[in-house]
């Protein structure tokens, strides 16, 4: 059985970008520039930007961190948005989601230059995934399929479920399984909160991904023998943080499974350092 161990994948993929970023400002003159907006103090979203710093100043990627009050206008938002498009500087931009009651997020995103969109939200590049053309790929959704790359662990031909349907991971993901290569080339199903009998769907896929955002869903009598679980759900709960599968119960069952913490949140932030890379790549040879 293997342990999808996200933490250590991500700190392997993290010194790759950080030498390649070493390389191109030797042969540019300047690192990639990543702009991260966050608005008001949100303490959970703070501990994220914390994170993505961080992650900056480990691969060599010059973070900006703007921090506009909480009782900041959509107008003035959108004007800060629209700056950060025309600085030649930054590469990426990055708005912490979810922004205050009374802002708009969806404007907002909109508003990303999609070439700077290291997220991976904008309708342009949902639709570039969508048609099969690169583009710049939703973080979390993207460090799945990463994570399964680095334990060779291929989709094709295998059957996929897909618990959740959201924006951020549940569409992209199920997009991503069912685009052409061999950690893609899956047969998937999406199932959701109206879906009959879903015990029944899961316990047909080989793969299994859970971003539902209930802890200890999936149970092991919902999966078959020999699957691959893949854990997206982050809760936070009286007895720390779970995720969205009985991980105790699954262990022994599944041919491999990722933790809570430890598993797919390393890899979301080590995909934003290569999306940030990307763009920075593409916005010089422009």
């Amino acid at each position: 059985m293997i342990l999808l161990d996200g933490k250590t994948t991500a700190a392997a993929i993290r010194a790759e970008v950080r030498d390649e970023v070493a390389r191109q400002k030797a042969m540019r003159g300047r690192a990639p520039g990543l702009a991260v907006v966050l608005v008001g103090q949100d303490p959970a979203s703070e501990v994220y930007v914390r994170n993505k710093v961080k992650a900056c100043e480990e691969t060599g990627i010059v973070s900006r961190k703007l921090t506009p009050p909480e009782n900041i206008k959509q107008v003035d938002l959108e004007a800060l948005i629209l700056e950060l498009n025309a600085d030649p500087d930054i590469d990426g931009i990055l708005v912490q989601l979810p922004l205050p009651l009374g802002l708009e997020s969806q404007s907002i995103l909109d508003l990303i230059d999609p070439c700077k969109d290291v997220d991976g939200f904008h309708p342009v590049n949902i639709g570039r995934l969508a048609a099969g053309l690169p583009g710049l790929r939703p973080c979390t959704p993207a460090g799945c399929i990463e994570l399964l790359k680095r334990h060779n662990l291929p989709t094709r031909g295998k059957r996929a479920v897909v618990v959740g349907r959201s924006n951020i991971v549940g569409k992209p993901l199920a997009m991503m399984l069912m685009q052409s290569g061999e950690y893609a080339d899956a047969t998937v199903t999406v199932c959701h909160s109206r879906t009959a009998d879903l015990a029944a769907e899961v316990r047909r896929a080989d793969f299994v991904f859970a971003a539902i955002g209930k802890p200890r869903f999936i149970t092991a009598e919902m999966v078959k023998d020999g699957a691959v679980v893949v854990d997206v759900g982050i809760n936070r709960t009286e007895s720390g943080l779970q995720g969205d599968c009985d991980f105790e119960g699954l262990w022994g069952k599944v041919a491999a499974i990722t933790p809570v913490p430890g598993g797919v949140g390393p890899m979301t932030i080590a995909m934003l350092m290569q999306n940030t890379l990307a763009a920075f790549k593409a916005h010089l040879e422009m």
